[in-house]
């Protein structure tokens, strides 16, 4: 499988191309600047492998939560490239893959991810890895005040994710004895968006450009505009010929 992976939800920005099992990726820290970098960052990965956009089986995209705009712009850059190569999507859960990026670097299988969702809240998810090495959700994932996060069943859990650095206090009171590490520093991959894309494309989870949506996770922020609409505001809806 040929698979291109890319996410923008965050502060870092990061592409990777996934080769049947090889991943190559390019990530840089760069908050407000994704616009500018991800295109050239998919760009240098297809150039490196000597393929086109055409060659590719799916493109993959972090489609939230995260930051609204940036969160927009995958939406609309990963349409755009599978609007012009003809190529499905696949969307992949931003707090799955905190967990999956875990689980890579410490091994840990019992993952709490959260995003820092400003206004007092954070974005919450509980995953655990099982023996295919994927994480999956335990729940539904949610925005919620820190101190009424949902616990858990069991002990040993790794909290993950740029919403410890900013809430870890109140989320270590209300997950005590179950809490055995945090992992702030943690961040959303490419990477990990793409090893979990090729799962779901095996398993025929596949969206049409078309309606590839962002998950925003708070209801006043769902009725937004449609990512074709999105697109042409980023300006970025062009993508497939920027990078052809």
């Amino acid at each position: 499988m040929k698979l291109l992976a890319l996410d923008t939800s965050g502060d870092t920005c990061s592409a990777a191309l996934y080769l049947d099992g090889a991943i190559e990726q390019c990530l840089e820290s760069a908050a407000r600047r994704h616009g500018a970098l991800i295109l050239p960052m998919m760009q240098s990965l297809l150039a490196g492998a000597g393929i086109g956009l055409g060659a590719l089986d799916v493109i993959a995209f972090g489609r939230g939560p995260g930051s609204f705009t940036g969160v927009r712009i995958a939406v609309a850059v990963a349409q755009g490239a599978a609007f012009g190569a003809g190529r499905p999507t696949v969307p992949v859960s931003t707090l799955a893959a905190l967990a999956q990026g875990e689980f890579r670097r410490s091994g840990r299988r019992r993952l709490l991810a959260a995003l820092d969702a400003r206004m007092g809240e954070v974005y919450w998810g509980a995953y655990e890895v099982g023996v295919d090495g994927l994480a999956t959700a335990c729940g539904a994932e949610l925005v919620s005040a820190p101190g009424v996060v949902p616990v858990p069943v069991g002990g040993g859990w790794c909290g993950v994710g740029p919403g410890w650095a900013s809430y870890g206090e109140l989320l270590a009171r209300r997950l005590g004895a179950r809490l055995a590490k945090v992992s702030s520093d943690g961040v959303c991959e490419a990477r990990d968006i793409a090893l979990i894309a090729a799962a779901q494309a095996r398993a025929g989870q596949l969206v049409p450009a078309e309606l590839a949506r962002p998950v925003y996770l708070r209801d006043r922020v769902t009725h937004a505009a449609s990512p074709p609409a999105l697109a042409a505001s980023d300006g970025i809806h062009d993508a497939s010929q920027a990078i052809e």
